[in-house]
């Protein structure tokens, strides 16, 4: 082989390579090698090092169309992710993020409290070695993020509360497996009825704003809505019942029964119990007698049990209604005056999500007397079986009696 042109060679590449990538080299090589005739990739494997595997596949992607800019690989090219190849990978993770979660739509809680090196462990020691890198790319790519604590307490923290939302996360997946209704419930912040500043902001054309009154501080003698929600968890439905008068516990349950009849005893024929997932407080809390009273009269009604399990106290945002349900309703009637109740009604009822969430809505024109308690000789009527596990957040309510 002329030793003059090996030298040029040599030269050419000398300088280019630095400035050329992966490919680049391949394909200038390639075409160094080429221009040489026989031997030619021999010659150019002693001169950059490039193996003569590599100048041959080079020498087939000269023969090929260019690939769009850009690119140093096809596509599929280069080693795919870990996550790819392991099949099981995600379930996996799944698996071990489930019961420590506090709040998603796939699981009854989701909130991790595992850090991505703990997860990296767990799921080596599970046969499925990884980093932490890695567990950190797929859990933002799950839906996840690094978030700063924030003010939504509303009192001290109780030391038993990450057992109780195990327990509720361990009552619900139980009712879903064995296709039992499983409800979360709660009443929404009661809405100004009337032309006044709704938060948030919506699309109209420029300098076209809703006009509404300057100040919010009306009277008693203006009227209120109480949304009472009921999120049908394994149906991802939602059903709000909008009163008029009083957030009660009265109102409360009426508001249940309401679903159960127009919605839940359809779509759950195979029901043999009731599981109702609440807030600590509010008209459903667990201190309530009145509320124990008049889910014992639900349960007679339906003619099964209902078993509750209670938000333990100042976690009362973790309740799935909250953040599956309100929270979209919330966004729907952002920016808009809620003028009148029908209005509410059918805002409410527009709310859909991608996930396939929708929602019902009816209006609650009955009264529900505040003050009102439930005597001694009535909660003798309620038969109610507290859970071993804090049986004040945990118990079931018409409960057959044991013979």
């Amino acid at each position: 082989m002329d030793a003059d042109k090996l030298l040029a060679v040599a030269q050419t590449l000398k300088s280019l390579w630095p400035h050329l990538n992966e490919r680049t080299r391949r394909l200038q090589a390639a075409a160094m090698a080429r221009s040489l005739g026989r031997g030619g990739v021999s010659a150019v494997h002693r001169l950059c090092g490039l193996s003569r595997d590599t100048i041959y596949k080079g020498l087939k992607e000269l023969d090929q169309p260019a690939l769009p800019d850009g690119r140093v690989r096809k596509t599929g090219g280069g080693r795919h992710r870990l996550e790819a190849n392991d099949a099981h990978y995600e379930s996996t993770l799944d698996s071990l993020l489930e019961p420590a979660t506090r709040g998603d739509p796939q699981s009854p809680l989701r909130w991790t409290c595992k850090s991505t090196r703990a997860l990296a462990k767990a799921m080596s020691a599970a046969r499925h070695k990884t980093s932490h890198e890695t567990v950190a790319r797929v859990l933002k790519k799950k839906g996840y993020s690094l978030q700063a604590n924030r003010k939504t307490e509303e009192g001290n923290s109780h030391p038993d509360r990450d057992a109780q939302f195990r327990h509720i996360n361990e009552t619900v997946g139980a009712a879903l497996r064995e296709q039992q209704p499983v409800i979360s419930v709660d009443t929404k912040k009661k809405e100004l009825v009337g032309n006044y500043d709704n938060q948030g902001r919506q699309w109209r054309k420029q300098k076209q704003p809703n006009k509404v009154n300057g100040h919010d501080f009306p009277g008693p003698e203006v009227p209120r809505a109480h949304p009472h929600g009921i999120y049908d968890i394994a149906r991802n439905q939602g059903c709000v019942n909008l009163g008029t008068d009083h957030d009660t516990s009265e109102f409360a349950v009426a508001s249940i029964l309401g679903w159960w009849k127009h919605e839940g005893k359809k779509a759950h024929p195979q029901a043999r119990r009731l599981v109702i997932t609440a807030d600590a407080g509010g008209s459903n809390g667990y201190r309530r007698r009145q509320w124990k009273l008049e889910l014992q009269k639900l349960s007679e009604r339906m003619g099964m049990p209902v078993e509750v399990s209670h938000f333990p106290p100042g976690t009362s945002k973790w309740n799935k209604v909250e953040h599956r349900l309100f929270s979209f309703i919330s966004s729907n009637w952002r920016g808009e005056p809620l003028c009148d109740y029908e209005t509410i009604v059918r805002l409410i009822g527009a709310t859909r999500t991608s996930a396939g969430l929708k929602v019902k809505c009816r209006l609650d024109h009955r009264k529900y007397r505040l003050g009102k308690k439930a005597s001694e000789e009535q909660m003798k009527t309620v038969r109610i079986e507290p859970k071993a596990f804090h049986g004040e957040w945990n118990y079931i309510i018409g409960a057959r009696e044991r013979e």
